[in-house]
């Protein structure tokens, strides 16, 4: 575990892997808990993003900012190459830093992707939310959030994980500054995404239950990068993305066949 600026936790031996979350999350919010990827022999690397949790808050959000985070926390740890698996906010970043550093990065575990020129992100909606987090605090971002507009049948888990979520961190004042400038920074241009070579999976996630994250979007972007392979959960069920065990489970796949390609 390390001091601010980032906090970090680095569980287990063998490859690693680092664990990047998305934009309003903690590192808790990745694999949700799940002990499975350590126990599978993997040295897991968490940490939360500037400004998110009991990391430091910072002045700039963008892209160039979370990857330069990324790679100096590799630094830091020693790290030369680690398979990154990272959701939404955090997918894009790993992205970007495979792109800018591809001999750091051994595979990919990109979890529902969002980012994309054909679906701009929406920022009244962003700023409503940092808006209501500043505010009202969790109520506030609550309130902005729009249950109403969810279906029913995810209406009450959504709710529970953002205020647990929100909860977790520290500086709510930074996550509202990262709230407003995250969806603002483009954190690569879509035909990169054609330049990566690691070994690659795309988890996504079915629009009924993460409109937010559309399906379409995780079928692009494993349809552009070489190799990649599509996970999705099954018609009716709960999103992969929230099924920790699972998601460990694929990210191990993931892990064990791009360190069995690595030179």
């Amino acid at each position: 575990m390390t001091a601010d600026p980032l906090f970090v936790t680095d569980d287990g031996d063998g490859p690693p892997v680092v664990l990047l979350h998305g934009l309003t999350a903690t590192h808790r919010y990745v694999v949700m808990g799940s002990t499975a990827l350590r126990r599978a022999g993997h040295r897991v690397i968490a940490y939360d993003a500037r400004g998110h949790g009991a990391s430091a808050p910072a002045d700039a959000y963008g892209y160039p900012d979370l990857a330069a985070d990324l790679t100096a926390l590799m630094d830091r740890l020693g790290l030369e190459r680690a398979v990154l698996a990272g959701a939404s906010m955090g997918a894009h970043t790993a992205i970007r830093v495979a792109l800018d550093t591809p001999e750091r990065v051994a595979g990919l575990v990109v979890i529902t992707p969002a980012a994309h020129p054909g679906s701009p992100p929406g920022l009244e909606r962003w700023d409503r939310l940092a808006a209501g987090l500043r505010s009202g605090g969790v109520d506030g971002f609550v309130e902005a959030y729009g249950l109403e507009d969810v279906p029913e049948a995810y209406r009450a888990t959504i709710e529970r994980v953002l205020r647990q979520r929100l909860a977790h961190h520290e500086h709510p004042a930074a996550v509202a500054d990262a709230l407003e400038q995250v969806p603002r920074s483009e954190p690569f241009e879509l035909e990169g995404l054609g330049r990566l070579a690691c070994p690659t999976v795309v988890v996504a996630d079915r629009d009924e239950a993460d409109p937010g994250h559309p399906l379409w979007v995780g079928e692009e972007y494993a349809e552009r990068i070489p190799g990649a392979t599509l996970v999705v959960e099954e018609e009716g069920k709960s999103p992969l993305a929230w099924q920790g065990g699972q998601l460990s489970r694929v990210i191990a796949e993931l892990a064990d066949r791009a360190w069995a390609a690595a030179p």
